[in-house]
């Protein structure tokens, strides 16, 4: 039997246990096949791809400088039809308390209004998405 969905709203506040960021503003976007977060710096390094998240003018901003030894490279088709070529890790996402795998591509979102973008690849078959709510999952932490 399949587990129950969670009903998730269009947008939430997001933590990322892997990369010290916490409550982080994300628009839930069923128009966006992957996942996306605001990245600034990344610059391949050897074998290592380095980076910083989000950026100063963020209240969650850290400063941490992050080394990544397994990424991908991929093309990912924006909203305006271009097709950009991104990096993309993985790492650990928290939402409605539970922790699960996520592939984020790193693109610098400063003109957005939202550091994270949260795509069809990571909701299906785990959240049914209620554009009327917001803040489902923040709301229900411990």
């Amino acid at each position: 039997m399949e587990k129950e969905k969670k009903i998730i709203g269009r947008i939430d506040k997001i933590d990322f246990p892997l990369l010290s960021l916490k409550e982080i503003d994300a628009k839930i976007d069923t128009g966006a096949y992957t996942s996306s977060i605001h990245c600034i710096d990344i610059k391949e390094v050897g074998d290592t791809l380095q980076c910083s998240f989000l950026d100063a003018t963020h209240p969650e901003y850290n400063g941490k400088r992050f080394t990544f030894k397994n990424y991908d490279i991929t093309a990912v088709k924006s909203s305006n039809g271009k097709v950009e070529v991104r990096y993309a890790i993985k790492t650990k996402i928290i939402v409605f308390n539970s922790t699960y795998p996520i592939t984020l591509t790193l693109s610098p979102r400063d003109d957005m209004r939202f550091p994270v973008l949260i795509g069809r690849k990571f909701l299906s078959r785990k959240f049914l998405i209620d554009p009327q709510l917001e803040n489902q999952s923040f709301n229900q932490k411990k």
